[in-house]
C-alpha cells in the first residue's frame, strides 16, 4: 500500500515534490474511495489519485520517476553491471541542480510496517541510501550508506534491527548498485517486504507505449481467466459474447548483444504461440476476430485486462500515464470506479493515473484529497500540488472552476501572428 513518493532534481522536477496518498479528514466517499492503513496516527489512504496538468508540466515526469525508482531497486543488483551509468537526469536548467545528484523516497506498508526508503544518485553511483522501519510509532533507522567524496568510500551505518549477515552484504554492494536490491538477492528477509512492495506488487504503464496483450492472453489459459478477461470486456459495454485463444505456430528472431567489434548473433526458431481471438455474436450471425482487427480502444483495454484485474485481486499500485488514450471517457469512469468497489477491490489495489479528462473532476467520482495538478513555474521546473490547497466547496463544479483557470495547472495560448504580418514586423 503506497502511502507516499517524493522525487527531487529528477527531468523537469527541480525542488522536492510530494504525492501524499493519505487522506484528509474529510469523511466525503469515504466508504468507497478510502482504505484503512491500520495505523491510527495515519488514518485512510485514498485509493486513486488523478493528476491534470497542461501538456509538457510534467505530469509524465513524476510517473516516470516512480518507474524509474522501481527498475533501479529490480535491476541494480542482476541486471547493471560494474561501471554502467544510470540514464538518470538532473533538473538542467538551473546550474545549481544540473550536477547535484537526484533523489526518490517511497513510503509504503506491508504486512502492517511502515517502511520509508529512499536513495540518492548521479549516474555513476549511488550517493545516499536508507531505510526508516516503523514498527513503532518511533521509526527506526535500519541502515544509511553515504558516500564521502573525500576517500571515495562508501560508508554504512547499521541498526541491531536489521539481523544477518551484514558485512557481506555491504561488500557485495557495488558503487552502482543499492545495497537494498543486493541484500534481497543474497536473501535478507527482513528487507523482503520492502523490495516485494516497490518492485513485485507495483505496475507502472507508460504513455504512448503499447501495452504487450500477452499478459492478458496468458490468463485465457484457464477457465477462471478467461472468464475474468471476457467479463472485464462485456462490463466495458463491448460486443464480445466469448473469447477463445488459439494455438499458432510462429517464426521467432533473437538478436543477443554482443562486445563490441564482435559479429552480431541471431537466432531463430519456431514456437507456438496462443493468438487470442473474440466471438461477435448477432441474431443473423457469428463471426471470430482477431486482435488486430478489433477497434484501437478494443486492443487497449484488453490489453489493460491483465494488469488491472491483476491488482485488484491481490492488492498493489497500478501507475497509469494518460490512462484515456483510445477509451471513451464513461469507460475511464467505469475503470477507476472498479478501484473504488469493495467487492471487486477488497485488498485496497490503488490507481494513480494522469489524465486530460476533464469530464473526470466529478464530486461523485473523486474526493477532493484525491485530485493533483502539475504546472511549471517561471524556471520551468515543475511544481505538483492537490485540490485541498484550495477552498474548495462541497458539489462546487470542478470542471468548470479547472477550465476558469481556478486551480491554475492549464495552458495560456498566445494568438499566431500571420506570415504577411510577421515579416513586416521583422521589415
Amino acid at each position: 500500500m503506497l502511502i507516499e513518493f517524493r522525487v527531487k532534481n529528477y527531468r523537469s522536477i527541480r525542488d522536492e515534490q510530494v504525492l501524499s496518498l493519505i487522506a484528509s479528514k474529510d469523511t466525503e466517499l469515504s466508504e468507497t474511495n478510502l482504505t484503512p492503513i491500520g495505523i491510527k496516527s495515519l488514518g485512510s489512504v485514498v485509493r486513486s489519485a488523478v493528476i491534470y496538468g497542461p501538456n509538457a508540466s510534467g505530469k509524465s515526469n513524476l510517473l516516470r520517476a516512480m518507474a524509474f525508482m522501481r527498475a533501479g531497486i529490480a535491476e541494480s543488483a542482476t541486471v547493471a553491471q560494474l561501471g554502467q551509468a544510470y540514464s538518470v537526469q538532473p533538473f538542467r536548467l538551473d546550474a545549481a541542480t544540473s550536477q547535484q545528484p537526484s533523489e526518490f523516497e517511497i513510503t509504503l506498508i506491508e504486512s502492517g510496517i511502515r517502511y520509508q526508503y529512499g536513495f540518492s544518485l548521479t549516474p555513476e553511483r549511488i550517493i545516499d541510501e536508507w531505510l526508516l522501519v516503523y514498527r513503532t510509532p518511533k521509526p527506526q533507522q535500519w541502515f544509511h550508506r553515504r558516500f564521502d567524496v573525500k576517500d571515495g568510500m562508501h560508508h554504512y551505518e547499521f541498526s541491531a534491527h536489521l539481523t544477518g549477515p551484514r558485512k557481506l552484504w555491504q561488500e557485495s554492494t557495488r558503487p552502482n548498485a543499492l545495497f537494498l536490491s543486493t541484500a534481497v538477492q543474497l536473501n535478507s528477509e527482513l528487507l523482503r517486504p520492502v523490495f516485494t512492495g516497490i518492485v513485485e506488487r507495483t505496475r507502472h504503464l507508460g504513455a504512448g507505449l503499447m501495452i504487450a496483450p500477452n499478459f492478458t492472453t496468458a490468463l485465457l489459459n484457464s477457465q477462471t481467466g478467461k472468464d475474468s478477461v471476457r467479463d472485464f470486456l462485456a462490463s466495458a459495454d463491448i460486443s464480445i459474447s466469448d473469447i477463445v485463444a488459439m494455438p499458432r505456430k510462429s517464426f521467432v528472431h533473437e538478436i543477443k548483444l554482443t562486445p563490441v567489434g564482435a559479429a552480431m548473433q541471431t537466432s531463430g526458431e519456431e514456437r507456438e504461440m496462443l493468438v487470442p481471438q473474440f466471438v461477435h455474436e448477432t441474431a443473423k450471425g457469428v463471426a471470430r476476430f482477431e486482435l488486430h482487427d478489433e477497434s484501437a480502444g478494443t486492443q487497449h483495454l484488453y490489453a489493460l485486462a491483465a494488469p488491472v484485474l491483476e491488482v485488484l485481486k491481490n492488492g498493489g499500485v497500478l501507475v497509469v500515464d494518460e490512462l484515456d488514450s483510445s477509451l471513451h471517457p464513461l469507460l475511464v469512469r467505469r475503470l477507476v470506479s472498479m478501484f473504488h468497489n469493495n467487492t471487486l477491490n477488497p485488498n485496497g489495489a490503488q490507481l494513480i493515473f494522469t489524465t486530460h479528462d476533464i469530464s473526470l473532476l466529478d464530486h461523485t467520482l473523486f474526493r477532493r484529497d484525491q485530485i493533483w495538478f502539475t504546472e511549471k513555474d517561471a524556471d520551468q521546473a515543475t511544481r505538483l500540488y492537490p485540490l485541498t490547497d484550495f477552498s474548495v466547496r462541497k458539489k462546487e463544479a470542478l470542471e468548470r472552476g479547472y477550465l476558469a483557470g481556478r486551480y491554475g495547472a492549464i495552458p495560456f495560448f498566445s494568438d499566431l501572428v500571420p506570415p504577411a504580418k510577421s515579416a513586416q514586423l521583422a521589415d
